[in-house]
């Protein structure tokens, strides 16, 4: 009954917003459809932590990606690539979603034959990147957005004026941000780039997190990445995602360093033009 609906003045900033604020009431209740809105949301969070990732979708998302095959010319990786593009497949030690939820230790080290996998590598030369999806806590994320971020990645590094060679790609299951540190190591690559499903919102369980480690190895900690959050269409878009991503990338190769040392400077433009700006408060 919307007649018995009390509006909260704040409803009209929801246009900016996917935060539930301005819900109005009723009573002293939220109003039913409101109500049914945050069990839906609640559920579609769950939902994307237990969904198991859909690995044949994702190497079909490979197969017909219009990738830049220059960055995957180098000998060492011709072996990887059978019938267009084949990303490596590997697994943590988490056996299971239940051992993952409740160890994330064993998350963050791959398992014997995943090691034993990249150890058996050809690896003739090191790699500038390696790229690296790991489903961590949505696999709903990846399934949404690893791939078109790729794409742009990809097409961003080949234009680049610097030369960029990328490691085979790698989908590790049960993994954490960590993994990928040793995924790097062992395929010999300067710098990792972790792709993961983000711990779901309420309002946002599709969130792609970025995850950038220079010179990858295992026991390093979160100091030693660069982060960049909430990559999804309702969020931070994939050609902004792409534009921070490649200036860290090229900063990171630049300083040979990663983390809090580097410092994403992408919208510092922005920044002053709005210094420049008249506070809105004072007209």
């Amino acid at each position: 009954m919307e007649e018995n609906i009390i509006k909260n003045p704040w409803s009209a900033l929801r246009e900016y917003t996917d935060a539930r604020i301005g819900l109005g009431r009723t009573g002293v209740s939220l109003p039913t459809s409101k109500l049914l809105e945050f069990q839906l949301a609640h559920a579609m969070a769950r939902d994307a932590v237990h969904l198991p990732l859909n690995i044949d979708n994702l190497l079909d998302g490979f197969a017909n990606m219009p990738l830049e095959l220059e960055l995957l010319e180098k000998e060492a990786t011709k072996g990887v690539l059978k019938e267009g593009i084949i990303p490596l497949l590997l697994h943590s030690q988490a056996v299971n979603r239940h051992v993952y939820l409740q160890r994330p230790d064993l998350g963050r080290r791959l398992n014997k034959e995943s090691r034993k996998k990249l150890e058996e590598l050809q690896k003739l030369d090191s790699y500038d990147l390696a790229i690296v999806i790991v489903d961590g806590l949505s696999s709903i994320a990846i399934k949404e957005n690893a791939i078109n971020f790729i794409h742009k990645l990809s097409k961003e590094l080949v234009n680049d004026s610097l030369d960029w060679s990328l490691a085979p790609f790698s989908i590790v299951e049960q993994g954490r941000v960590a993994i990928g540190d040793e995924v790097g190591s062992l395929l010999n690559a300067k710098a990792v780039l972790v792709l993961i499903g983000e711990r779901p919102g309420l309002s946002s369980p599709d969130s792609l997190g970025l995850y950038l480690t220079y010179n990858p190895k295992v026991g390093l900690n979160d100091s030693n990445r660069n982060c960049i959050s909430n990559v999804r269409m309702e969020g931070l878009s994939y050609e902004e995602a792409t534009k921070k991503a490649l200036y860290l990338l090229k900063e990171s190769r630049r300083l040979e360093l990663s983390g809090v040392q580097i410092k994403d400077r992408t919208e510092d433009n922005e920044t002053i033009q709005i210094k420049q700006e008249k506070n809105f408060l004072l007209n």
